[in-house]
């Protein structure tokens, strides 16, 4: 029996198109591997109701991405480590898994891997299709934080960042665990969900809680930001315009990196921009679920940005009426940028807004969060500076959260800035 973790689902693209009449896997590799299992653990029946539950939500390639993660990893984690069949999973089990990915074993871990198959030198395919699992690959990826990677930057000897899982993690492990056992049950492939019969107030047991993680710049931080990516699109109108476009439109409407790249049943054009009769601009959008939406638009954000940026681009100073202009095109015109091309292009306004801190001679804390900043630390922060100064339902709705109870909870509080100085002055005796 095989004792080392290899990967079992393809692709996406890969994935979605198998021929799924085929009782087996469609790679020869992943087939020699599950056959390489003793029969009492059933790794064929495992690998089938597994990738019966990834057919049934692979309608959106993040969803079966994400999912494909945590039953990958809790079908090895039963084959390996157990040595069980889903269905002889009790709560113990369900418990023992989730401390398992709080606190994976080294050889679980390793780096962020672009394919999880690669192509043998000694492969038959033609086409140049993978045929065998990545050596590199791991179920576990270990990705250091921003912050950690500054840290360690030019530094021979420092330690390498350790895998921690957070809160959050655990939630979804948890999460997507309890959902894919519920698909089992109702179809009849096991007897009952062990991960429904944990306490959900032992969820977070051994997991501290991070109380810094809002995840939001200063106004000192965001001045600099901004204020860096204004001087690289004066210096380098070709290349920048577009960046300081992109910080802006995500900083002014709370949006996530999907809102201006697109889904694929949706493609940002300038035409999303719209004026209502009352003369009020919003921005339509297609969000997560694929609900439609629209937040509405400040005036500096039109007149400072939208509007330099068309004028950069050669058009009128306002969007036309149902326009189709590509919102974001590459440097050669191309229509449209990958999420992984625009968080390089502001990871780049990050790294010289910290740069420029450092040169001006600031202290370590005014710099310090700004090392772990990222494209969604935009919506988090621009939200964080308005909601002294909206209502709550405002902010909600241009968020697009479905509780109004999420938006008060994580962003009608004090800044962490405003609420240190608070305390400095206040004396512990003589109080009147």
């Amino acid at each position: 029996m095989s004792n080392q973790p290899r990967p079992i689902f393809e692709s996406y693209e890969i994935f979605i198109d198998q021929d799924f009449s085929l009782y087996e896997p469609s790679m020869a590799c992943v087939r020699a591997y599950i056959e390489s299992f003793e029969p009492s653990v059933e790794a064929h029946k495992g690998y089938l109701l597994a990738r019966n539950f990834l057919r049934a939500y692979s309608d959106n390639s993040l969803t079966f991405t994400s999912y494909r993660t945590h039953v990958e990893r809790l079908l090895l984690w039963g084959m390996i480590i157990k040595r069980k069949p889903f269905n002889q999973l009790k709560r113990q089990d369900a418990e023992e898994y989730l401390q398992f990915c709080r606190h994976p074993p080294a050889d679980w871990i390793g780096p962020i891997v672009r394919g999880r198959f690669v192509t043998s030198d000694h492969s038959e395919s033609t086409w140049g299709e993978p045929t065998m699992p990545n050596e590199k690959w791991r179920p576990f990826s270990l990705k250091a934080s921003k912050a950690v990677k500054h840290e360690h930057e030019g530094s021979e000897n420092g330690a390498p960042p350790q895998y921690k899982a957070s809160q959050g993690t655990i939630n979804q492990v948890y999460s997507i665990s309890t959902r894919f056992f519920e698909y089992l049950v109702e179809d009849g492939a096991v007897p009952g969900n062990p991960f429904r019969l944990i306490k959900k107030k032992g969820m977070s047991a051994g997991t501290p809680q991070d109380e810094g993680s809002h995840r939001a710049l200063t106004p000192l931080q965001w001045d600099y930001v901004l204020e860096t990516a204004e001087l690289m699109a004066s210096a380098e109108p070709a290349r920048h315009e577009r960046t300081l476009f992109i910080l802006a439109t995500l900083f002014a409407m709370y949006l996530r990196v999907s809102d201006i790249v697109g889904r694929s049943n949706w493609t940002p054009v300038m035409g999303d921009f719209r004026q209502d009769p009352e003369g009020n601009w919003w921005y339509h959008v297609i969000g997560k679920g694929n609900k439609a939406g629209k937040i509405a638009m400040r005036d500096e954000y039109i007149e400072h940005y939208l509007k330099r940026y068309r004028r950069f681009l050669g058009l009128s100073e306002l969007p036309l009426w149902d326009e189709r202009t590509p919102l974001l095109t590459t440097l050669s015109g191309r229509s449209g940028l990958s999420g992984r091309q625009v968080r390089a292009l502001l990871q780049a306004v990050f790294d010289n807004a910290l740069s420029r801190m450092r040169h001006e001679g600031r202290q370590a804390h005014e710099m310090n969060s700004l090392k772990a900043a990222s494209a969604h630390w935009l919506r988090h922060t621009s939200a964080t500076f308005d909601a002294p100064l909206r209502s709550a339902k405002d902010l909600q709705l241009d968020l697009r959260h479905s509780n109004l109870s999420t938006t008060q909870n994580v962003y009608y509080h004090s800044h962490d800035q405003q609420r240190g100085k608070s305390i400095k002055s206040v004396p512990m005796r003589d109080r009147g």
